[in-house]
């Protein structure tokens, strides 16, 4: 399966044109600090996974990145500029981030072809530009059957197409996707991770995936990093992280394979 999915994987970018870094974040919750002086890029393009269990930080990492919440100390930059102060309406505005997030995201009693609606008005200028655009993303989906459905009503793969094509409304140059894979049946995560790859190949969209199914991230990913312990233990190709001790002590144990 992997090798239909993921063709190729980029494993070393030779212009390293970072979209987001961090350097040495650190965060706390009262007495509980969250994460430790990490630092991590996500090149332009580039599929990166964010690993670790529960509680370890994954969806503080994306909230720091859309601004809904301030580091304690260290640097969060888009393009090298630092945005770490930047309001969050500004930088989804002024950078073009997506979001994905794990539950809901969508307009449940309104229909999918509502919801996009009333995401496009506000983000594209005419009404035509906007009706193209939905239909658009409609078809590339193969949302059609169900357009004129409520959102509550539709199957899980279905609702976690829309979301992702209410994302791409603004036409994001990266994406945060926020467990993803979770609660899917087997062939919707088919087409997830097709999806997925396709906004890269497609639309050079960079793609960071936080998910706790580590077999599946690791399929459509270029390079993932794991937390553990408030800080980054490894990081590198889904196959270098296989040969990483550090990486099996933490997080993968010693019978885990992702192909």
């Amino acid at each position: 399966i992997m090798a239909i999915i993921k063709k190729f994987r980029i494993k070393s970018f030779k212009k390293k044109r970072s979209i987001v870094s961090f350097k040495k974040v650190s965060l706390s919750f009262g007495n509980r600090r969250i994460i430790n002086e990490i630092n991590f890029d996500v090149n332009h393009g580039e599929i990166l996974g964010i690993l670790g269990p529960n509680g370890v930080g994954k969806s503080t990492i994306f909230n720091l990145i859309t601004g809904l919440i301030k580091p304690d100390s260290g640097e969060v930059l888009f393009e090298n500029k630092n945005i770490t102060d930047l309001p969050m309406y500004l930088r989804t505005k002024k950078f073009n981030i997506g979001f994905v997030p794990q539950h809901g995201g969508f307009f449940h009693d309104l229909t999918l072809f509502e919801n996009l609606k009333a995401i496009a008005e506000i983000i594209i200028k005419t009404q035509r530009e906007s009706l193209q655009k939905i239909n658009f993303l409609i078809s590339k989906f193969e949302l059609d059957s169900v357009r004129d459905i409520k959102a509550k009503f539709l199957s899980g793969g279905q609702k976690r197409k829309l979301v992702i094509a209410l994302a791409l409304i603004g036409n994001p140059r990266i994406i945060l996707m926020d467990e993803p894979f979770s609660a899917l049946d087997l062939i919707s995560i088919q087409m997830l991770k097709e999806i997925i790859i396709n906004l890269q190949t497609e639309n050079r969209i960079s793609i960071v995936i936080a998910d706790h199914q580590a077999r599946d991230l690791l399929t459509c990913v270029d390079s993932a990093i794991i937390l553990h312990n408030t800080t980054i233990v490894a990081s590198g190709t889904p196959n270098q992280l296989m040969d990483n001790k550090q990486a099996r002590s933490a997080y993968f144990g010693d019978t885990f394979k992702f192909s």
